[in-house]
């Protein structure tokens, strides 16, 4: 090989290594992704990803690696505080090709504690016990169970990144705290109020550096709204998690909002930010409270003009349940049973007005197209938006 096959070799692999620029503009893709990365034992999880065979991590990887985002939050992955997960999930997995993709490198990680498992003392789901997992201050068999972790290509801030694991919900200015249908009582007790935490996993705000600029992840998991029973528990904290986000851009009650350092308040009002997860919310169908992630989708600082979409959730539209949605089938992002709740659109990757879209789409190919055997690897489907910086 000569010197300018040899240069023009390192320009390529130069070029498919970095976010793509566009004049002076650089096109970053934002992601997040369900991936189902849960175990029903502590350190399970790490000891599979160790052995470097883990068949459910090679297809999150071949996913990852087909769709490349730049920044990309995996809700369900246990939470591991010794770092091995995350390691081994960048090395070993994104970090290797997958069935012929390009690996893909990130040099960033951010992992942080999580409600689920955590046992409060208290009875909370009112069946007399104290020490089932309907009592713990998020649904899981242990601590950290279905936790959250971010990969990102550009630096970290890890010392201003806020989390919000302990903040208690009765906090919340005017909370839809759940109430007994029949005698209109609290459904909690003033005993379970006093600890019962807003977050069913944690809320965070983790700042990116990208060049002279600083993008906010407001990162969450928000409890589903099910498997409660007519005082809607998990429907109401479900849409309080949610609502958490719009407090944080900017209500005159974000004073309220204390982080784990003690730190108060929320974003400020220039700051460029994307919120993502999985809100376990849909605009238009499923069990949420109406109207629960209308609360961000109508928020004036979100910017609501690219909503994801794919031909593979178009083509479930008559499908069982789907067929009496409201919603547009190909903003999909969830492949519930047709039965019931039937497919939703519950994962999101919302801008501020202040960033400029360009494409978004979500990883949801037909029956026909390339990746559709990596459909099983999760019941949820990545999505992702392309952001231009200047």
């Amino acid at each position: 090989m000569n010197i300018r096959t040899l240069t023009s070799f390192s320009i390529l692999v130069l070029l498919l290594a970095c976010p793509l620029l566009h004049g002076a503009e650089l096109k970053v893709r934002v992601a997040t992704f369900n991936t189902s990365l849960n175990r029903p034992q502590a350190g399970q999880l790490r000891e599979e990803l160790l052995r470097g065979d883990c068949l459910q991590a090679q297809q999150v990887a071949e996913v990852l690696q087909r769709v490349r985002p730049d920044i990309v939050l995996l809700n369900e992955v246990d939470y591991d505080s010794t770092g091995q997960v995350a390691a081994s999930l960048i090395k070993t997995y994104l970090g290797q090709s997958q069935h012929g993709q390009m690996p893909l490198n990130f040099t960033y990680s951010f992992l942080a504690p999580v409600n689920t498992g955590v046992p409060s003392g208290i009875d909370l789901d009112g069946n007399g016990q104290t020490d089932g997992s309907g009592d713990d201050f998020g649904f899981g068999r242990f601590p950290g169970q279905y936790g959250m972790l971010i990969l990102s290509r550009f630096k970290i801030d890890q010392a201003a990144a806020r989390t919000f694991q302990n903040l208690l919900w009765k906090e919340m200015p005017q909370a839809r705290l759940p109430t007994d249908p029949k005698t209109g009582a609290s459904f909690y007790s003033a005993e379970a109020l006093k600890v019962f935490r807003l977050s069913s996993k944690s809320h965070w705000d983790v700042p990116i550096q990208i060049q002279s600029q600083t993008l906010h992840l407001l990162a969450s998991h928000p409890t589903p709204p099910v498997f409660d029973g007519p005082e809607d528990r998990n429907g109401c904290r479900n849409h309080d998690e949610i609502r958490f986000w719009a407090d944080f851009l900017g209500s005159r009650q974000a004073s309220y909002l204390v982080d784990d350092n003690g730190q108060r308040g929320g974003l400020p009002r220039r700051a460029a930010f994307i919120i993502l997860g999985d809100l376990n919310s849909d605009p238009h169908d499923g069990d949420s409270v109406p109207g629960a992630v209308d609360q961000l989708l109508m928020h004036p600082r979100v910017n609501n003009g690219q909503t994801p979409g794919s031909k593979g959730a178009a083509a479930f539209a008559t499908a069982g349940r789907n067929a009496r949605h409201r919603g547009p089938a190909a903003q999909d992002t969830a492949d519930f049973p047709d039965s019931n709740p039937g497919n939703l659109r519950v994962d999101y990757v919302l801008p501020s007005r202040n960033l400029k879209t360009m494409s978004s789409g979500v990883f949801w190919p037909t029956a026909a197209e390339p990746g559709a055997e990596l459909l099983t690897v999760s019941d949820h489907r990545l999505v992702w938006i392309d952001i231009l910086l200047k």
